[in-house]
């Protein structure tokens, strides 16, 4: 991480870091001041960050340390990434995101007058993880065609495992049904 941060921010923008070794998984923080030493302010896009974990990626291979920056879309996770501000009460269940509560209510509405609005970005969500298995099955393809059939096969069954590309309200909309139909199967209606 130093090596990236001394060619990102060096002589540029002023940057701390900080190694946590007391988690399972070590990891470091960087806090970088967002106004150059110029006076340029620095805009981060999503861009920016995916170039960085490239980056970073590579830092990381010169040190003989096994690592990659796969898109999360490419490794089969379609679980929307949320805000901080609504990400930490999420988890933190003696708080409670008001956030989630309103989709959750809004989500029971519609389905309740069983009229579960598609979301403008379904769309997306399902063509990109058309595309995402088309790669990945022509790595397979190409696996079987180099001989390595046995690898193929595990691509074909990481493919086959990938979650069902949902948009945040379609996966709440699933949970609430799952529990609807739980609630049945443990306390079935009486018949009179």
């Amino acid at each position: 991480m130093r090596n990236l941060a001394r060619e990102e921010f060096a002589l540029k923008h002023r940057y701390v870091m900080v190694l946590h070794t007391d988690e399972p998984h070590p990891h470091v923080h960087v806090v970088v001041k967002a106004v150059s030493e110029q006076g340029e302010r620095l805009n981060i896009r999503k861009a920016t960050l995916r170039e960085w974990r490239r980056e970073f990626a590579r830092h990381l291979r010169e040190q003989g340390i096994a690592a990659n920056a796969t898109m999360r879309a490419v490794r089969g996770v379609t679980k929307p990434h949320k805000l901080d501000g609504i990400y930490r009460p999420m988890r933190d269940p003696k708080r409670g995101s008001t956030y989630m509560q309103n989709r959750v209510e809004v989500v029971a509405a519609e389905l309740l007058k069983e009229d579960l609005r598609v979301e403008p970005g379904n769309s997306t969500l399902v063509q990109t993880r058309k595309d995402v298995e088309t790669g990945w099955r022509a790595v397979s393809d190409i696996l079987v065609s180099e001989g390595q059939p046995v690898l193929a096969a595990e691509v074909e069954r990481f493919i086959e495992k990938m979650s069902p590309p949902q948009t945040e309200k379609e996966q709440i909309a699933v949970a609430l049904l799952e529990r609807m139909r739980e609630a049945r199967v443990r306390d079935p209606p009486h018949i009179k």
